[in-house]
């Protein structure tokens, strides 16, 4: 949500084992913020520090190279990177015009590149959607979708990245789009509008047929990924209409949760209904979302780290990590607190046993998930910070 640079990596650094999974989406591999990259150490180094930019966008890894990007408040303009991932060095860099957006909060980028092939595909919290050569940045095509699709922006802008899907990259624009992942030509379009779009959509597979669950102001839709065709809707409605975790499916159960005081459901989808299996107010989302392991959830009730079932009894919190982000790996959270403190623990429903904990970032809040590929974990904050710890396991 393949580990194609080993051999030019280990060649320079032959000290270091490097397992690697690429981290090519937002959410990972397997799109929920887990990866199964083993063999990296608990405690690391920092490796390289570089500025990004403005904003909250997490970064894709793939061929020993990093994708992000940040807002350039000088310039005005969003800034999209490649970096080396052993460097950190700059190898190409894309701009476009852009703005801070800073309403009750600090601003900044707030969608993730998802990286296809040799293809970025990157989308504007002003609601342009860019497909770039991932080698050299150069623009394939792009859309201004807000003023081909008369869209409303989002009182926060848009906030989803791109999904591909197959020959498609699909947009939650609060109207679900599919594009030609080619050409950009429109493939469909939802019928309907579900409100501010924030949060990233997810497939999978319902009664046979692949769907796509779609989270936004107005609550849960589930359309078909071929064609759009709403097969689903469930209200739910909350403060700012800020539904922005992405929503976690267990087989014909889709779990959501939103913060400002709305809680959480786990939705059934039977006869052509979608209803409560249980709703609570046990997990607020509000930043960031609920990552899966196990039969459990593990995310931030507002600023509380909390571990859940699945019929929603908590297991065990934490406090004092502030509103901060996580994934999991290898049976560790990696949680990122939000305010720059990086601490892997064991992700078990006994308890919140602590492994290590380093201070990464200093300024700027943290609402970015951390990401590990190549046993390097990369963390964010607000303020432009992007820092490379290194875990991998000496020899």
């Amino acid at each position: 949500m393949p580990p194609i640079f080993l051999a030019s990596i280990l060649l320079t650094f032959p000290a270091h084992e490097d397992p690697g999974e690429d981290w090519t989406r937002w959410g990972g591999p397997a799109r929920t913020g887990v990866t199964t990259e083993g063999g990296w150490r608990v405690e690391g180094e920092r490796l390289w520090e570089k500025e990004v930019g403005l904003g909250y966008s997490s970064v894709v890894v793939c061929g020993g190279a990093v994708y992000t990007l940040g807002f350039d408040e000088k310039e005005k303009v969003d800034r999209v990177y490649r970096l080396d991932a052993e460097t950190g060095e700059v190898e190409w860099v894309h701009s476009y015009p852009a703005e801070l957006m800073d309403k009750a909060h600090r601003g900044g980028s707030l969608t993730t590149p998802t990286l296809d092939g040799d293809v970025l595909y990157v989308a504007s919290r002003k609601g342009q959607l860019f497909c770039l050569r991932a080698g050299d940045g150069e623009v394939l095509w792009s859309k201004d979708q807000r003023k081909e699709f008369d869209l409303e922006l989002p009182t926060w802008g848009f906030a989803a990245s791109p999904f591909v899907d197959g020959d498609r990259v699909i947009m939650n624009l609060g109207r679900v789009i599919a594009y030609d992942k080619k050409t950009g030509e429109v493939a469909w379009k939802s019928e309907d509008n579900y409100g501010d779009a924030y949060a990233t959509p997810m497939d999978f597979e319902y009664d046979g047929e692949h769907s796509l669950a779609v989270f936004a102001g107005d609550g849960l839709a589930v359309v078909d990924i071929g064609s759009g065709k709403e097969l689903f809707h469930k209200k739910w409605k909350t403060r700012y209409d800020i539904n922005a975790a992405t929503p976690l499916v267990f087989g014909n159960r889709i779990f959501i949760s939103s913060g400002y005081g709305k809680g959480c459901s786990m939705v059934e989808l039977e006869g052509g209904e979608a209803r409560d299996v249980w709703s609570s107010k046990v997990m607020r989302s509000h930043m960031s979302g609920c990552v899966p392991f196990g039969d459990h959830l593990y995310g931030f009730d507002e600023d509380i780290l909390k571990c859940i079932d699945l019929d929603g009894n908590e297991l065990w919190r934490e406090r004092g990590l502030d509103k901060g982000a996580l994934a999991i790996a290898d049976g560790k959270l990696i949680v990122l607190s939000g305010d720059g403190e990086l601490v892997i623990a064991a992700a078990a429903p006994k308890g919140f046993e602590v492994f290590s904990r380093s201070e990464v970032l200093d300024g700027g809040v943290c609402w970015t998930p951390p990401v590990l590929s190549g046993g390097r974990i990369y963390c964010r904050n607000q303020a432009g910070v992007l820092a490379c710890m290194d875990h991998r396991r000496n020899e």
